[in-house]
């Protein structure tokens, strides 16, 4: 019997709109579990152990960070359709790393000018804009922002770009949505339904529409409303999938066993400690033990995220 799917997440995420998108392609049932925009996330920390972004995936005991590696899992889980063209995917994964990165800053760039920030909380009170700005400041503590008009010039340029992939047919590399897509589609979403003040960016841009409204029928696929509680208990009671004889990538020095943490680049830089008990090709696995959770594995892909061992 398979294990529940639980997808921890909040509606306005557009990294969990990526995720819950390939759900629904996948045809996968999901168990949402829905988690706070900003901290403190102390569910969230008994899995993870420090890593503290939206979304992750959870499979019984095993943590899947980021939504690059969400995507191999679910590609695991259910073959087809798939994420990753025969033809072309080198291809796809390259554009896909561009959308989930200067795509995705500067469409955050553009949509949280003043007139997006005052659309996003006009229903919550002052103090939880407030909040939110505090949250993301200290996540962005080392990195590099746009500014708003250099933002606007370099998503106008991005967009226009896609639209020339995208000539006539009807997804990025194709007649069938792949990686690519999904990673292009959830910047420009966050921009069309989470500010649609600024959308006109979008709107006049009549091939960009038709492609996100093919992306939007995709849909989500079937989910259940589930709660944190239920996840830490889920994984307690299970144990984490066996990682013994992964091929092992040592790029790093250091051997299986070995007390490390890993952290993403820029951006939300928390580390999670653990022991090292898989490094093979794309990803890193650690075992950390929590008195909630009890042993969990963590996985983290390569690119992006930051493998450093722990000095006695």
């Amino acid at each position: 019997m398979s294990l529940p799917i639980f997808l921890h997440h909040y509606p306005g995420s557009p990294f969990a709109e990526k995720a819950r998108l390939m759900l629904g392609y996948k045809g996968l049932a999901w168990q949402s579990v829905f988690i706070p925009m900003v901290m403190p996330k102390p569910d969230v920390l008994a899995l993870t152990g420090g890593y503290r972004k939206t979304p992750l995936l959870q499979i019984g005991a095993d943590i899947y960070c980021d939504t690059a590696l969400i995507a191999e899992k679910l590609e695991q889980l259910q073959a087809a359709p798939a994420f990753f063209p025969a033809q072309g995917e080198g291809l796809a994964r390259t554009l896909a790393q561009w959308a989930d990165s200067a795509l995705f800053w500067a469409a955050v760039a553009y949509s949280t000018q003043p007139a997006g920030m005052a659309q996003m909380f006009e229903k919550a009170p002052p103090e939880a804009l407030q909040s939110f700005a505090a949250d993301r400041k200290a996540m962005a503590s080392g990195s590099t922002s746009l500014r708003p008009s250099d933002a606007t010039s370099a998503y106008r340029t991005y967009l226009d770009r896609l639209v020339d992939v995208l000539g006539s047919a009807p997804y990025l590399l194709g007649d069938r949505p792949c990686i690519a897509d999904f990673s292009a589609y959830h910047p420009i979403w966050f921009t069309r339904k989470q500010t649609p003040a600024l959308a006109g960016v979008i709107e006049e841009r009549p091939t960009l529409v038709a492609w996100m409204d093919r992306m939007a029928a995709i849909g989500h696929g079937q989910s259940q409303r589930s709660n944190s509680q239920a996840a830490i208990d889920a994984a307690r009671a299970h144990t984490p999938a066996d990682v013994r004889g992964l091929p092992f990538q040592n790029d790093h020095g250091l051997a299986l066993g070995s007390r490390v943490t890993v952290a993403a680049e820029s951006f939300g830089t928390e580390p999670t400690e653990g022991t090292l008990v898989a490094a093979p090709p794309g990803h890193y696995t650690l075992a950390r033990d929590d008195a909630r959770a009890g042993r969990v594995h963590v996985h983290f892909p390569r690119i992006g995220y930051a493998l450093r061992p722990v000095r006695s």
